[in-house]
C-alpha cells in the first residue's frame, strides 16, 4: 500500500521552501533529517532522481559566482598553501578510510570533500565514482554538520589565539568545507579577513576540476561504463562567463541564488533521504573519518597560519 499522498505532499513543500534565501546549507540538511525521522520520506525514488540531477545543475548555477581573475588576486601564497594542503588532506582521508574499514566510495568522497570544498565536491565526485544515495547521504551528511560547527567555532578559536585578520582568512579558506560558511566565519571576523578568505577559497574550490577529471580517467579505466561528468565542463564555461564582468562583482546574480537554493532544496533531500535503518547499516566509521580528518585539518592549518602567514 503507498505511503500517505500528504507525506509526499509535504516533501516537495518542505524542499521547496529551503530555497528561501536566509535557509542556509547546514539547516536545510538538519530539517532533511528531522523530517526523515519524524515524517519520513514517503517519495524516495523520485527525491533520488531529482537529488542527482539537483546537485548538478546546482554545481553549474554555482560556477557563474567564480570569476577566474580573483583566483589570481588570491597570490602565490594562497595557491601554494591550497594546494598543499589537498594534496596532505586527502592522502590522509584515504589512510583513515583505509584504517577505520570505511566503504571505498564513502571514505573517499569525505576525502574529497574534506579537501576541497564540501557539498560541491562531493556533487562532482559523486557520479564519477559511481556513488549510491546513501553513500552521498552520509558523506554529504558528514561535511555539512561540521560546516556549521565551524560557522560559530572558528570565529571563537581565531580570537581566543590572536590570529590577525589576514592569517584568519587563510585558515578558514583551508579548514572550513563550504564556501557560505566560508564567507560566513570570516564575515563575522573581520572584513579583512574575507577579503583573504575568498579568492583563497575559489581557488580550493577550483580544484575540483583536476581531481574529478583524474577520477574519472582512474575509474574508466577499471569500469568501462563509468559516465562523463558533462556538468563538469558546464561548471568551466559557467566560470569563464562569469569572469568577463568586473572584479568583485557577481554577472549573474540570479543564477547563483537560483543555484545555492537548489543546492539546499537538495541537501533538504539528501537528509530526508535518511533513516535510522540506513544509518544502522553505515555505522559509526564514516562519521568518524570525517571528525577525525577535520579535527587534524584544522589543527595542522591553524598551526601553519600562525607559523608562515605574518600578522
Amino acid at each position: 500500500m503507498d505511503e500517505a499522498p500528504w507525506k509526499k505532499t509535504l516533501l516537495w513543500i518542505f524542499a521547496a521552501a529551503c530555497g528561501l534565501p536566509w535557509v542556509t546549507p547546514p539547516l536545510a540538511l538538519f530539517a532533511g533529517l528531522v523530517f526523515a525521522f519524524t515524517v519520513g520520506n514517503a517519495d524516495t525514488k523520485r527525491a533520488g532522481k531529482v537529488q542527482k540531477y539537483l546537485l548538478q545543475a546546482s554545481v553549474v548555477g554555482l560556477g557563474f559566482g567564480i570569476q577566474f581573475g580573483a583566483v589570481v588576486k588570491a597570490g602565490s601564497t594562497g595557491v601554494v598553501v591550497t594546494g598543499g594542503t589537498l594534496l596532505a588532506t586527502i592522502a590522509l582521508g584515504l589512510a583513515l578510510a583505509k584504517l577505520l574499514r570505511v566503504e571505498k566510495t564513502t571514505g573517499r568522497l569525505i576525502a574529497t570533500g574534506t579537501a576541497i570544498c564540501g557539498g560541491s565536491a562531493i556533487a562532482a565526485m559523486g557520479p564519477v565514482l559511481g556513488a549510491q544515495a546513501r553513500e552521498m547521504s552520509v558523506s554529504l551528511g558528514c561535511v555539512f554538520v561540521l560546516n556549521a560547527v565551524a560557522l560559530f567555532a572558528f570565529p571563537v578559536i581565531g580570537h581566543a589565539v590572536g590570529l590577525s585578520p589576514e592569517q584568519f582568512g587563510y585558515w578558514a579558506a583551508i579548514a572550513i568545507h563550504d564556501t557560505s560558511s566560508v564567507v560566513g566565519a570570516a564575515a563575522r571576523y573581520a572584513p579583512e579577513a574575507l577579503a583573504i578568505a575568498v579568492p583563497v577559497k575559489l581557488a580550493r574550490a577550483l580544484w575540483i576540476l583536476p581531481m574529478v577529471a583524474v577520477a574519472a580517467v582512474l575509474v574508466r579505466k577499471k569500469d568501462s561504463r563509468a559516465t562523463v561528468p558533462w556538468f563538469i565542463f558546464l561548471f568551466v564555461g559557467a566560470s569563464a562567463m562569469a569572469s568577463f564582468g568586473p572584479a568583485g562583482e557577481t554577472v549573474y546574480p540570479g543564477l547563483v541564488y537560483a543555484a545555492k537554493a537548489g543546492l539546499a532544496a537538495t541537501l533538504f533531500l539528501i537528509g530526508a533521504g535518511l533513516s535510522k535503518d540506513n544509518l544502522k547499516t553505515v555505522g559509526w566509521r564514516p562519521f568518524a573519518q570525517g571528525i577525525a580528518l577535520w579535527l587534524v585539518v584544522s589543527a595542522v592549518s591553524l598551526w601553519v597560519v600562525l607559523r608562515f602567514v605574518g600578522r
